[in-house]
């Protein structure tokens, strides 16, 4: 059973009222977030990266000579590992975020922790000398944010809540959503009328507007004393609380396909609009709040589909909507490569298709990622759940730093080529998860009581 409070107020038709509060935290953190890593990549190739300006980074010159062990590499390459070993590591430190909740500080003091850290390395963006130092101050900020704010949605639900859980997470991932694709689109104009620093300053400001909105929600979101936690964190696990963690540890490394296939599109994916779609005027930075609006857009269509699905009892089960996800996003994939397989020139592919290729992305990362941390706060057992919230971010850590190496290959490649091995990739997940998807899903039933 869950010893977390579960605040009664209702809101949302059903949703407690702290779930309002989660998500416009997480909706102006993740303004903050996508809005600098929309201008990550372009920044460190157009700016960053030129001699002038590298010669002025503390430390940048030891890591290119790191990363550039067996040989030398093109900026593109550098750039793509760093924000691949950056995203990376932004989805590792939330394990260490939920140990130090669950252990010493609890989720609500770890959060705003997390958000000072956060807003002290979008600071330090602004000037050229300290982008390392920023970057580890969001991964360690990020890291203690980010998986114990998806167990404080996790906690507001009864543990059979299942449908109601996964609607949850989708309204609290539409949050995210709204702030991923707003960041972009006033970060980049920045950028582009005041130059790279100020896009980066407005990202710190909002960051704070993040950390008041949690703080002014507090007596909404339920909290455990970690000395609680402790008194029963060495309880061992029934056999039925191991088959089922067992069970989640294989769904959560079946979603790195997935989680390798879409994000390739916030780093390779701006660097191919802006060199090969026909964007006339348009800053290839704002296309980064594409597949964000794609999410917006699919999250209100797949809570009625879903809803009525329930009803009828055919709704798809956690691992039948990851596979969905992960089918789709290899699908969107194929899009930008059969658009830059018919136009091959240099700013010449379909903004059409581009265009549609970004949404379609954001359309299948609502169906595997909001339900795979619905699935994990649901299944965990609570004296571990936040720490196991936290361990499924492990997934994109792996993900995203193999991505960076993937991305690595694209000035090597055709853009129709490397899209195509993108697709692939996530194709061979694909099909994986819709193999599993009945053993899997057994294994994750609790026990009869």
């Amino acid at each position: 059973m869950n010893t977390e409070a579960q605040p009664r107020s209702g809101m949302l038709q059903g949703h407690p009222r702290g779930l309002a509060y989660l998500a416009f935290t997480e909706m102006w953190e993740r303004f903050s977030y996508y809005g600098m890593t929309a201008l990550l990549t372009l920044y460190m190739t157009k700016q960053l990266l030129m001699p002038e300006h590298a010669a002025k980074v503390l430390g940048l010159a030891p890591l290119r000579h790191l990363f550039e062990f067996r040989a030398p590499m093109t900026d593109l390459a550098f750039a793509s590992i760093v924000y691949g070993w950056y995203s990376g590591l932004v989805y590792f430190t939330p394990i260490l975020g939920g140990w130090l909740a669950d252990r010493v500080l609890g989720k609500k003091r770890t959060v705003v922790l997390g958000a000072c850290l956060m807003s002290a390395g979008h600071l330090a963006m602004t000037f050229d000398a300290t982008f390392l130092a920023a970057l580890v101050l969001l991964i360690l900020g990020s890291g203690c944010l980010k998986g114990n704010i998806s167990a404080q949605v996790g906690a507001l639900y009864p543990r059979e809540a299942h449908s109601l859980r996964d609607r949850g997470f989708a309204i609290f991932s539409t949050g995210i959503n709204v702030g991923a694709a707003a960041g972009p689109l006033v970060t980049g104009a920045l950028a582009a009328a005041y130059g790279w620093h100020a896009g980066f300053a407005i990202a710190a400001a909002l960051m704070l507007v993040a950390l008041f909105v949690y703080l002014s929600g507090q007596k909404h979101l339920p909290e455990v004393p970690p000395k609680a936690m402790q008194q029963t964190i060495s309880a061992p696990l029934t056999g039925g609380e191991r088959r089922q963690l067992w069970a989640l540890v294989a769904v959560i490394l079946l979603i790195i396909p997935a989680e390798i296939t879409y994000p390739m599109v916030w780093s390779i994916g701006l660097v191919w609009a802006d060199q090969q779609v026909a964007l006339g005027s348009i800053p290839a930075a704002w296309f980064g709040s594409i597949d964000s609006t794609g999410s917006i857009i699919a999250a209100p269509l797949l809570l009625l589909l879903w809803a009525a699905q329930a009803r009828k009892r055919r709704e798809p089960g956690s691992v039948g909507k990851i596979a969905i996800g992960t089918l789709l996003v290899s699908l969107f994939a194929l899009v930008m490569a059969g658009a830059s397989w018919l136009a091959p020139a240099p700013h010449s592919a379909s903004l059409v298709l581009a265009l549609v290729a970004f949404l379609g992305m954001g359309l299948g990362w609502m169906y595997y990622w909001p339900t795979a941390l619905a699935l994990v706060s649901r299944t965990a057992p609570a004296k571990i759940n936040s720490t196991m919230v936290g361990a499924t971010f492990l997934c994109p850590f792996v993900a995203h730093t193999m991505a960076g190496y993937v991305g690595s290959y694209y000035d090597q490649m055709s853009p129709a080529a490397f899209w195509t091995m993108d697709a692939g990739i996530g194709l061979v997940g694909a099909a994986i998860l819709f193999a599993l998807n009945k053993p899997l899903s057994r294994a994750l039933e609790p026990d009869p009581a």
